[in-house]
């Protein structure tokens, strides 16, 4: 496999949030060997107290502050970006000389689903994305293909500039950029430029979480565990507070998990 450098971005989450992380650094370890490089970007908190929240990860992993949002979003940011929206965008890229894969701190692989090795092997490589379970790109979703698109995996080959790719999108279409959809969506019709980006299906890395139509298994290669970052949720399902069920469906598959990305049972 070509080189591979792997990034994460992670802020004030939950516990359950900072257990996802660990559990998501180990199963990339596994699942694309000791070669790859490996960086986590914080946001709200110093890099030290993520990695002591985080729990024992491998030594490659280097911590890194979070900047400032990108120049070339600078103009088209509302205020209320503030609160987590564009965190994945700062800086734009970790490894910008090799493929550089993005995943949510809360995306757990723990073998390689076909579309990145897809996405690796390529002539003349592209960007990669993963799928979605429902159209969620905010403003931009009149704006380009109609699958479903999640950023909580995004793949950017050697010597790609997002910045120029953001651009031509935003001089196209200046849309203010107001939530996290559409920061997603931005992304999702910039990827697309010129060629459509490779896309990792639900049935290889599942969008998880136990509220329909999100998938409550693990997929074939992976599961971003939608929701488990926030500390609560102010809202029940089927008369249940919506909080216990997400900590009952991470409890589900939680053993499972540790044993899938080769760390045995928690400690």
């Amino acid at each position: 496999m070509k080189m591979l450098g792997i990034r994460w971005t992670i802020g004030d989450v939950s516990p359950r949030g900072f257990e996802a992380l660990r559990l998501s650094m180990w199963g990339a370890l596994r699942a694309f060997g000791e070669e790859i490089g490996m960086a986590v970007v914080v946001n709200s908190l110093s890099p030290e107290e993520a990695k002591e929240r985080t729990g024992k990860v491998p030594k490659r992993v280097e911590w890194l502050p979070a900047g400032r949002p990108p120049g070339v979003l600078l103009n088209f940011l509302d205020r209320d970006m503030a609160e987590g929206v564009a965190w994945k965008l700062a800086p734009l890229r970790i490894f910008p000389d090799i493929y550089e894969l993005s995943l949510d701190n809360d995306c757990i692989l723990w073998s390689v689903p076909p579309a990145v090795f897809a996405w690796m092997e390529e002539e003349d490589p592209r960007c990669l994305i993963a799928a979605d379970v429902k159209l969620a790109l905010g403003a931009f979703a009149e704006l380009t293909r109609p699958e479903p698109r999640n950023t909580g995996i995004r793949g950017l080959p050697p010597h790609y500039d997002p910045a120029t790719a953001f651009a031509r999108v935003l001089q196209e279409h200046p849309v203010k950029l107001r939530s996290e959809l559409d920061e997603q969506g931005l992304q999702a019709v910039a990827f697309d430029l010129d060629r459509p980006a490779h896309i990792v299906s639900t049935a290889d890395v599942s969008i998880c979480s136990p509220f329909w139509p999100h998938q409550p298994d693990l997929g074939r290669h992976g599961a971003h565990f939608v929701g488990l970052n926030a500390r609560s949720l102010p809202w029940n399902y089927y008369d249940r507070p919506a909080s216990e069920c997400i900590a009952d469906h991470w409890e589900k598959h939680r053993l499972e998990l540790y044993r899938r990305v080769g760390l045995g049972e928690p400690g």
